[in-house]
């Protein structure tokens, strides 16, 4: 049998560049794929509040998405949270704007101030505490559940924070959980840990909680906050 003519949709890398350009010539689509490579992994709520879609709508373009391998979706509990399947995506992304001469668009909505979720950091800096735990081995997920557990390197970790793993597990509460966060649509650090870790940093001065007891604010010690977590920028 004869293999496929360059021409045909047969061929692999056709098959390939036609499938990507097809899925970038949609709007909507080539947002949601700037979006998770210059942005990170996102919710579907937040990228539909973002774009200014529905849920529904932005469903069906994710699932075309999924479809040609282009995203993927972690499961978190009860929640999904969308990012690239393949990094070489960004190179193709940031090749089309060479070519046309500017930088693609990309909503850019205000900051949500950061704030309390009961007792504990929620915003900006809850979510990027849950994402530095689980990235460093202090926590782990429980299958198909939104409680976590401490991880292999919980001790060395949280001992940064100032937090000992004996004393937050012997509270009556669940030791972590994994909280979503209203504004952001992603998974924040819940239980007595986002507890334990958000009273030290008020105690050390790096947060304070503003007059209306909701708002979290930047302490005289905020500039640790970029030794702690790395990913998090204070004054952003």
């Amino acid at each position: 049998m004869n293999s496929p003519g360059w021409t045909s949709a047969e061929q692999p890398v056709v098959a390939t560049v036609t499938a990507l350009a097809r899925e970038l010539a949609d709007p909507i689509r080539l947002t949601v794929l700037q979006l998770l490579a210059h942005e990170g992994p996102h919710g579907m709520t937040q990228l539909a509040d973002v774009l200014g879609v529905t849920p529904a709508r932005l469903g069906n373009h994710l699932a075309k998405l999924r479809q040609a391998g282009l995203v993927a979706g972690e499961q978190a509990g009860r929640h999904v949270t969308y990012r690239l399947k393949d990094p070489a995506v960004t190179a193709v992304l940031d090749a089309l704007a060479d070519y046309a001469g500017g930088a693609l668009p990309l909503p850019s909505p205000a900051a949500p101030p950061e704030r309390l979720c009961y007792d504990h950091a929620a915003g900006r800096l809850g979510v990027a505490l849950l994402d530095h735990l689980l990235a460093e081995g202090a926590l782990r997920r429980e299958a198909d559940s939104d409680v976590l557990a401490p991880g292999p390197a919980a001790g060395a970790v949280l001992a940064r924070f100032g937090v000992e793993v004996a004393e937050v597990a012997g509270s009556r509460r669940k030791l972590a959980t994994s909280c979503l966060d209203r504004t952001l649509r992603r998974p924040h650090l819940g239980g007595a840990l986002g507890h334990a870790i958000l009273a030290r940093l008020r105690a050390d001065g790096v947060v304070a909680v503003d007059a209306d007891g909701r708002t979290l604010t930047l302490g005289p010690e905020a500039a640790r906050l970029a030794e702690l977590l790395p990913g998090l920028s204070p004054g952003a």
